[in-house]
């Protein structure tokens, strides 16, 4: 419900673009929003935090007292008998026991605690992973959707100037101040456009629906993106200071936590090794329907057997004390396999680190390159736009010929696809720069849900 009514709000926004009431408008920032609350794997990672949540409150309990009572009602429907019929059985009885456990010092609880908060802090580092490996595809996915739209636009200002240029040519055939070829070159240009045309309505179907699925809108609800890559531009010039420390990559942190949990997992085997003290306390009560009377019976007088209800109330309290003594070398032989793990998880952490340095510093790299190839970009759009110029003007004049018409015409609308392209390069290798670095949009980390307790 929650997620629907932010949608109709989303939606009802979107009005003001010019969008049908029924039409979901989105820029980059909403998108991000979306995702990170609805998106499955983000769920499943603050459900994945509460459950080891549960898992350390269940081991606070075994350090907690225990009280346990039972009870027993019996009939006794054959009893032993002794010589001349006495009977030395009730007929009823019954018993209440109650018991009251109190740990005093338990180190395995002790060390299952501090174990149980390490193994909270990998699962909260494991949420903030699944929220930077979305954030890095929610933006991806939102630049693609912006690349298709940029395309199908620039190709269709293309089919509307080849357009053009085919009417135009087709007149002066007509007038015979042009030739059939240069008319059938401009026919042809302007149908070999269609594929083209055909590609980029599909790759915006396709896009819009793999930024639907990260962000869990339904198929059948209709998404406009707000702005286009030039809206992206500025970012170009404002890049900031890229640095190639790694120490907040998700990847790496997870590898050391899980280090630091095997840690915690042998002081756990070593804990089991020390004796464990708990008092303990019981009471009972216990009665039956008949009671014994020595004095009749040693007299002989009567039958020795009173009906009546007779009750004892024992207590007892005390210390209980658990030490091991031999367990056939298990815990010796567990504690070796886990500093073996120990051994492991850092040669893998190292290695992942430099991995990741390497990474970092080829997205630091492809950054630059996309960075100068828009600048380079930008000036041979403007001259690919005069050369056009240039030779439609000639061939108006009949000094130029349709093959300069359709060579500049090409190399405008190819300056123009590498323009957009060069800005979605850049923003791409940002994302994946930011999600290497573990960085989000204005400069700080990402961290889990403000709802998680990470304490």
């Amino acid at each position: 419900m929650k997620r629907l009514f932010f949608i109709f709000c989303v939606c009802s926004a979107g009005i003001g673009y010019g969008q049908s009431a029924d039409s979901l408008v989105l820029d980059l920032p909403t998108a991000l929003e979306i995702a990170l609350s609805e998106n499955p794997t983000v769920k499943v990672a603050d459900l994945e935090i509460q459950r080891v949540d549960y898992v350390r409150r269940e081991t606070v309990g075994n350090h907690l007292p225990s009280l346990s009572a039972s009870g027993q009602y019996t009939f006794n429907l054959i009893q032993q008998e002794m010589s001349k019929g006495l009977s030395l059985g009730a007929d009823m009885s019954a018993s209440a026991v109650g018991d009251l456990s109190v740990p005093l010092f338990v180190p395995a609880v002790y060390a299952t605690l501090r174990m149980n908060k390490t193994q909270k802090l990998l699962a909260v580092e494991q949420a903030r992973a699944s929220r930077i490996d979305l954030t890095n595809a929610v933006k991806k996915a939102f630049y693609q959707v912006l690349l298709a739209e940029n395309t199908l636009e620039v190709l269709r200002r293309s089919e509307k100037t080849i357009g053009q240029t085919v009417e135009d040519t087709r007149g002066m055939y007509s007038a015979g101040l042009a030739s059939e070829y240069d008319y059938l070159t401009a026919e042809v240009q302007l149908s070999n456009l269609q594929p083209n045309l055909i590609a980029a309505e599909n790759a915006i179907v396709t896009t819009v629906q793999m930024l639907k699925m990260y962000l869990s809108i339904p198929e059948d609800v209709p998404v406009k993106l707000v702005g286009s890559l030039v809206d992206f531009e500025g970012e170009v010039y404002e890049l900031p200071e890229l640095s190639a420390d790694v120490s907040e990559n998700s990847e790496v942190r997870q590898l050391e936590l899980q280090g630091e949990l095997t840690q915690r997992q042998i002081r756990l085997a070593n804990a089991a090794r020390l004796p464990a003290i708990e008092g303990y306390g019981q009471i009972i009560a216990t009665g039956q329907d008949k009671t014994i009377d020595f004095g009749s019976l040693m007299t002989g007088q009567g039958s020795g057997v009173i009906n009546k209800w007779w009750w004892q109330h024992p207590a007892t309290a005390g210390f209980r004390m658990s030490v091991p003594l031999f367990s056939g070398f298990k815990n010796t032989s567990k504690v070796k396999q886990l500093r073996n793990s120990v051994s492991q998880l850092v040669l893998q952490a190292d290695y992942l680190r430099d991995s990741k340095r390497v990474e970092v510093v080829n997205s630091i790299n492809a950054i630059a390159t996309a960075r100068a190839t828009m600048f380079a970009v930008q000036k041979t759009v403007g001259q690919a736009d005069k050369a056009y110029t240039i030779a439609r003007t000639r061939f108006e004049a009949g000094a130029g010929t349709m093959l300069e018409v359709n060579q500049a015409e090409l190399a405008l609308t190819q300056a123009r696809l590498n323009h957009s392209q060069a800005i979605y390069d850049y923003l791409a290798a940002k994302a994946d720069y930011d999600k290497i670095t573990g960085l989000n949009a204005d400069g700080g980390y990402i961290s889990p849900s403000s709802k998680i307790d990470v304490n």
